[in-house]
């Protein structure tokens, strides 16, 4: 038997008003000397609302750092920056804020506190940091979160095509699993079984209740909160990711204008559900249930550049065995950009 030691965070906080108490999060955890790292783009009120929080309740913010962009040497700049006194670097705001600063925590092995203000992916509790490199994109390792803070009522007023796109990721976790399964059939690769239960049953609470509401809000965080801590127990992005993402990663790299993780994952994760032959069905009743067909039908993908990651997807990790290395699914894929009725309008010429 071997012994497991993994992270999880030990404040959990996903509720309205969330925003307006982190101070109290703060002081109870005795974090008093903040570096707060947040996204250039906020609006100012809710960057403000965090100070007053903090500041309430005594907390000295040692350092404020802007985040326009997540790139390794922008992480690497704010590294060198942090002052060495600091207890707690707290991220809020979007994806990019929320990658540096748990690279930065990783390097300094500090605790770190997410705080979203929006629930497109899971990377917000994930143990890796997505950072671009000479203008490529690369994983990093990462401090997996201290703390999450969640304010439903902030993230349920973020634009709804963020939700859908949280939406995409986490339903993408039923054909990851099967994948996960079927490396271990074919190449033995080794499955965690408890790490692929929560990941798996994270999908079926939310299916539960897909709505943009506070509710739907708490539901959709909880799911990918338990995402990033799957993919912790197990050493692996496999809980969590599988040629649904293979396919969202060769499209970040064909495309002229890739669009959000989560919508490209979503479209990815229904088509692959097909080549599995399970789950279809469910995947197109959550879809159908929340628009999430016609918010991708509004800005359609381009055909071309899915045809394209299709043939390069199988190539992005030669060592991530999935359903696209049974064969050449390509023509498969394409049979169904052409007859799915579900897909009609989703891609253009």
């Amino acid at each position: 038997m071997r012994n497991t030691s993994i992270i999880i965070p030990t404040l959990v906080r996903i509720k309205p008003g969330a925003l307006d108490r982190l101070g109290v999060y703060v002081e109870r955890s005795r974090l008093m000397r903040v570096v707060l790292i947040f996204s250039q783009e906020l609006d100012s009120g809710l960057v403000e609302r965090v100070k007053r929080s903090l500041r309430t309740q005594g907390a000295d913010i040692i350092s404020e750092v802007e985040v326009s962009a997540s790139s390794f040497e922008r992480a690497q700049e704010i590294f060198q920056s942090i002052p060495k006194k600091t207890d707690v670097i707290i991220a809020f705001g979007g994806g990019k804020a929320l990658d540096v600063a748990k690279y930065v925590a990783f390097l300094m092995q500090l605790p770190y506190i997410a705080v979203p203000t929006a629930l497109s992916n899971d990377g917000f509790c994930s143990p890796q940091s997505s950072l671009d490199f000479q203008g490529q994109k690369h994983s990093y390792p990462a401090a997996m979160p201290y703390g999450i803070v969640i304010d439903t009522e902030v993230c349920l007023k973020a634009p709804r095509i963020l939700w859908l796109a949280g939406i995409g990721d986490s339903v993408a976790k039923i054909t990851a699993i099967y994948d996960w399964k079927l490396a271990y059939k074919i190449k033995g690769t080794q499955v965690d079984d408890f790490a692929a239960l929560l990941s798996d049953a994270t999908v079926f609470q939310l299916m539960a209740k897909p709505d943009h509401d506070l509710e739907g809000i708490r539901l959709l965080g909880t799911a990918l909160m338990l995402n990033g801590i799957a993919m912790e127990i197990c050493g692996s992005s496999r809980p969590a990711s599988g040629s649904e993402h293979l396919i969202s990663h060769a499209l970040d790299l064909v495309c002229e204008k890739p669009r959000l993780h989560g919508l490209q994952v979503g479209v990815a994760t229904y088509m692959v559900s097909q080549l599995q032959g399970r789950g279809t069905e469910r995947i197109a009743g959550l879809f159908d249930r929340t628009d999430f067909w016609k918010a991708v039908k509004d800005d359609p993908f381009v055909k071309a550049e899915w045809i394209e990651a299709f043939k390069m997807a199988p190539t992005i990790k030669s060592d991530f065995y999935t359903v696209l290395s049974e064969k050449d699914q390509v023509p498969d894929l394409e049979r169904m950009m052409d007859t799915d009725l579900r897909l009609k309008g989703v891609f253009t010429d």
